[in-house]
């Protein structure tokens, strides 16, 4: 059994970053994009997605450096990002293979698991789907299809721990059982409901409810 967490909005509290410096240079651009907006259309989704699909809504181009602009905005905001509340205990108390899956880059993906003490609970099971398998990003389930192969673990006996729809839809199309997770500052009313809509079987808000959420639905389908 393999418990595969997502990380910016499900491991540290920097979803909610993302989306304020999204915003932000939209705003700039003069496009109406607010964070609410982000959390509930476009959370878990690569700024070069957000931009494409934009672009489409908008029938215009929009400017190749926005999505450098993003990330220095985020940048500095993510100096003082923290860890979702109770996460050490949790992975502390979890007695089951577990890794990261992430549409973010792996330098991005080390620098800030280090600054929050997570890198050693996870090195090297950390992968990115823009540099793994097809090097597509989620919503399609190739890094998560990367992470069943290289743990040789059936798609089956994985577990999702994901806070975005993006993201439940892509470990659903991995054949993966999803828990939706709603603990960050970027939730949004009707985030669990969205969450189980994309095809998450329960939601939880607090860690510290994960582990005996794992143990109920592996007995659910051991039935």
């Amino acid at each position: 059994m393999l418990v595969i967490f997502d990380f910016d909005g499900t491991l540290i509290d920097s979803e909610i970053l993302w989306a304020q410096a999204t915003s932000e240079v939209f705003k700039e651009e003069e496009i109406d994009f607010d964070v609410d907006t982000y959390n509930a259309q476009y959370a878990g989704m690569t700024s070069q997605e957000i931009i494409t699909h934009l672009e489409d809504e908008l029938e215009r181009g929009l400017p190749h450096d926005i999505p450098q602009r993003i990330e220095d905005k985020v940048d500095k905001k993510l100096e003082k990002v923290q860890l979702i509340e109770g996460v050490q205990t949790m992975l502390d108390e979890l007695d089951y293979a577990r890794c990261v899956c992430s549409n973010a880059k792996s330098d991005y993906l080390s620098d800030h698991m280090r600054s929050t003490g997570l890198w050693d609970r996870f090195r090297p099971y950390i992968y990115s789907a823009v540099e793994v398998g097809n090097k597509s990003p989620k919503p399609d389930p190739n890094v998560f299809l990367h992470a069943a192969t290289t743990l040789k673990e059936d798609p089956s006996d994985c577990y999702v721990v994901e806070d975005s729809f993006h993201g439940v839809q892509a470990a659903m199309a991995a054949g993966m059982r999803v828990i939706g997770f709603i603990g960050g500052k970027h939730t949004y009313p009707g985030h669990g409901e969205h969450l189980m809509d994309a095809g998450a079987e329960t939601v939880i808000h607090r860690f510290e409810d994960l582990p005996a959420t794992l143990e109920a639905l592996k007995i659910w389908r051991d039935q």
